[in-house]
C-alpha cells in the first residue's frame, strides 16, 4: 500500500505538489494524469524517496521511502519515458539485475522476446547505444520480470511502434501478480482497459482522483 499524507514539496519558491493526500491499495491501476508541471514527476520521485518531503509524509507498506529507501526500492519497478545512460552491454545488464534484485535471467529474457527485442544479436552491445525503442523494450521485460509489487511507468510507449505497444499491453493483461501499478500518461484511451483508476493532477493538487472501471 501507498499512503501519502499532507504531501507538500517545495522548491526554493515554487510549490510543486501542494499538500496532497492520497492512498493507492494493492490491485489499483492507476492513469496519473495532468499537464506539464502539475506535480506528476515529483509525486513519483517522492513515493520513491528521490525527493524529501517539505512537509507530509509518504509510506510504503508502512516504510517511509527515504529512511528505508533500500527495502522500499526492492519493491518498486519502475520504467521512466528517458531510458537512464546505463554503460554496461546487455549480458552485463541482465547479470547485474539477476544478482542485484534476484530476478531470473530467464524470465528477463522471455519477456524481452516477448516485446520483439533480439537480445542474441544485441548481447554485447552497450544499452547506452541502442535505440530508444530497444532500450525502453529492455527496461519493460526487467519491469515485468522482477514481479514487484508497485510497477510504475512514466509514458513508457513513448519510444514504442504500435505493435510493440500492443505486446506491453497484452503482457501486462496477461500479468495476473497482485500489485499496484501507476501509469504517467497523457492518453487515457491508450490505458483505458489496464487502469481502474484515473488521477488527475494540476498545480501541484490532484483534483479528480476517481474509479473508472473494473478491470476484466
Amino acid at each position: 500500500m501507498i499512503k501519502i499524507s499532507n504531501l507538500t514539496k517545495q522548491f526554493n519558491s515554487h510549490k510543486s505538489l501542494n499538500n496532497v493526500n492520497i492512498e493507492f491499495q494493492k490491485n489499483d491501476h492507476i492513469a496519473l494524469m495532468g499537464p506539464n508541471g502539475a506535480g506528476k514527476t515529483t509525486l513519483i520521485r517522492s513515493i520513491m524517496g528521490y525527493y524529501h518531503p517539505t512537509s507530509g509524509e509518504i509510506l510504503i507498506n508502512g516504510k517511509d521511502p527515504i529512511k528505508n529507501r533500500t527495502e522500499v526500492l526492492k519493491i518498486i519497478s519502475f520504467v521512466p519515458q528517458l531510458p537512464p545512460p546505463i554503460k554496461l552491454n546487455l549480458d552485463e545488464l541482465i547479470k547485474y539485475i539477476e544478482r542485484s534484485s534476484n530476478v531470473n535471467k530467464e524470465l528477463i529474457l522471455h519477456y524481452a522476446n516477448e516485446m520483439k527485442l533480439d537480445i542474441k544479436s544485441n548481447l554485447y552491445k552497450s544499452f547506452f547505444k541502442l535505440s530508444g525503442g530497444m532500450k525502453q523494450k529492455m527496461l519493460i521485460a526487467i519491469s515485468l520480470a522482477r514481479k514487484s509489487d508497485i510497477i510504475i511507468y512514466d509514458e513508457p510507449t513513448a519510444n514504442l511502434d504500435p505493435k510493440a505497444r500492443d505486446d506491453f499491453y497484452r503482457l501486462l493483461k496477461e500479468d495476473k501478480n497482485e500489485k499496484i501499478s501507476l501509469f504517467v500518461t497523457h492518453r487515457l484511451e491508450e490505458v483505458k482497459k489496464i487502469v481502474n483508476r484515473q488521477v488527475y493532477m494540476d498545480l501541484g493538487e490532484i483534483v479528480i482522483n476517481k474509479k473508472i472501471k473494473e478491470i476484466l
